[in-house]
């Protein structure tokens, strides 16, 4: 027999899902309308302008979402976020990855705090209906990886990612922006981590490539680092992680975040990892240092 707290979830989640779907078509719009006088302004200063009230519909329909998944049996937030983080300076923002629910718990945390997140994509995702086309608006960039048979084909092709990436990070030099990046790769289970031999018993190996694209492309206009750290205590870590369903039907009872601010360091800004084997070196004993303090956090914090 299906019990009246399993109906109430999921009429809670249904609703959810369509208020969150509506908030999205309307602000997509939104955000798509606005675009347009902004693509075709004359100057950079015009389409900055433009940049920055896009932001703030993006910020809006954040705010929005994180209020729809307020109305019903909410998790318990635990959070720790520096208080003298800058709307308007520059960030690398980097978190391990334990579900999809992440970036929406990220997006709780930094909205309005931090300039909006961003993170690079995958140029076919530009197709996803209504947000590959604010996703465009809002300036995130779309990457076109070259194939390792592309590469063997043609080895000039090599660095153009960088390159790219550097190129489109160009249009955030005069605005607010904070780049976000998961260096696991993917999501945590403890079949991945003992796959891939990781070192650490909560966490996969981090890989630098995003680091070191926005290491490289943002340069000596990065502020800082937000080192974040995300767990779901009640999570069985031998099964799964939370969904974006438990989250919609109030199912995730616990959530606990924590931020930090660290400085990069110099020797680590605007070097290519892939053309320089000794910052590639630095790059990795610098992740690898800050994962090991992540792996005893998330100890701690599971006890």
């Amino acid at each position: 027999m299906v019990s009246l707290t399993t109906v109430a979830d999921t009429t809670k989640g249904c609703l959810s899902l369509l208020a969150i779907s509506i908030n999205t078509i309307v602000l997509t719009t939104a955000l798509c309308i606005l675009a347009i006088p902004k693509w075709l302004a004359p100057t950079e200063a015009i389409r900055d302008f433009f940049r920055r009230h896009l932001a703030k519909l993006a910020e809006l329909w954040i705010s929005v979402n994180n209020a729809i998944l307020s109305l019903y049996r909410q998790p318990e937030w635990d959070l720790e976020i520096p208080t003298d983080l800058d709307r308007k300076g520059c960030y690398l923002v980097s978190c391990n990855h334990r579900s999809w629910v992440d970036i929406l718990v990220l997006q709780r945390c930094f909205n309005r705090r931090l300039p909006l997140l961003r993170f690079f994509l995958k140029r076919e995702l530009i197709r996803v209906p209504f947000l590959g086309m604010a996703w465009w608006a809002l300036d995130f960039p779309f990457m076109r990886r070259d194939s390792k048979a592309a590469l063997a084909r043609r080895p000039a092709l090599k660095g153009r990612d960088l390159e790219n990436a550097r190129k489109a990070c160009e249009k955030f030099r005069n605005i607010p922006v904070a780049m976000m990046n998961f260096p696991e790769g993917t999501r945590f289970s403890v079949s991945k981590r003992d796959r891939s031999n990781s070192p650490f018993q909560n966490l996969l190996l981090p890989r630098i490539g995003g680091m070191g694209q926005v290491l490289y492309a943002l340069s000596d206009q990065l502020d800082a680092l937000i080192d974040v750290t995300i767990i779901y205590p009640k999570e069985d870590l031998a099964a799964r992680a939370p969904t974006f369903w438990d989250l919609l039907t109030g199912r995730v009872p616990q959530i606990v975040a924590r931020a930090r601010q660290r400085e990069i360091p110099a020797n680590l800004l605007g070097r290519d990892f892939r053309a320089d084997p000794q910052f590639r070196r630095d790059l990795e004993a610098w992740m690898n240092g800050m994962w090991r303090e992540k792996d005893e956090l998330i100890t701690q914090l599971q006890r």
